[in-house]
């Protein structure tokens, strides 16, 4: 009966270990991943390399029982699977989710309600708007100064709820004059007693165009503000 150097198997799996970036602990046969390894995960050609190295280096007394590791391979097989699966499905709701060139060449000549500062006098007079709050607020203001950099109306929201709070200005003074047609800039501040309240300022705008990239994501050119991405549109009108 041919006899096995049981230390040199020993040295020849620790080896296969060693290449995957893994150490074991004292005698255990568990691999550990380890802490000064560049490697955190096993992949399907890991694996492989691991099965190879302990059917070589196996006991000859005491042989790996063949259900077991046909179980272990089958349970690799279907995780790595699921693994690629994920991926596929990833890739997907990437696609789905990003904005095409018919989908962006569809806003042009629309209004849209998007982050900005600048705001144009609607046909019927005045701007409508809306703040976007971080958080509950006991008060919301709205500035709004014309193209001189003049504040001409200042409007007070009061109480909002976290969200969007809306609003519509006339195109008047506090005195109720007609003030001077825009471009208006819109400032907006918002407070919870004595606690500043996270608010951003968003303004109704024509979209002009859309610039098509040969790589990338189309992106919108909108009155007053510049290039905006569809997904920062809230609202189309």
């Amino acid at each position: 009966m041919a006899i096995t150097d049981t230390t040199a198997s020993t040295s020849g799996y620790d080896q296969t270990l060693k290449n995957l970036g893994i150490t074991r602990s004292g005698t255990a046969a568990t691999p550990n991943v380890s802490t000064t390894g560049t490697k955190t995960t096993l992949d399907q050609t890991d694996f492989l390399a691991l099965m190879t190295a302990q059917m070589k280096n196996q006991d000859p007394f005491a042989p790996v029982d063949n259900t077991q590791m046909v179980a272990q391979m089958a349970q690799f097989s279907q995780v790595a699977g699921v693994s690629e699966m994920n991926k596929t499905l990833s890739g997907i709701a990437t696609r789905l989710g990003a904005t095409s060139s018919s989908d962006a060449m569809a806003y042009v000549g629309r209004t849209v309600l998007t982050a900005g500062n600048t705001a144009y006098e609607r046909s019927a007079g005045g701007i409508a708007g809306a703040v976007e709050l971080g958080a509950d607020a006991t008060d919301v203001n709205v500035s709004i100064a014309d193209n001189s950099g003049k504040v001409v109306r200042t409007l007070q929201l009061g109480t909002q709820k976290a969200g969007t709070a809306t609003y519509d200005w006339d195109g008047t003074d506090a005195a109720g004059n007609k003030v001077e047609s825009g471009p208006y800039n819109v400032t907006v501040e918002a407070s919870n007693k004595s606690s500043i309240v996270s608010a951003t300022s968003l303004v109704w705008a024509p979209v002009e165009s859309v610039s098509l990239p040969t790589n990338g994501t189309p992106s919108l050119n909108v009155t007053g503000l510049g290039t905006v991405d569809p997904s920062a549109i809230r609202k189309v009108a």
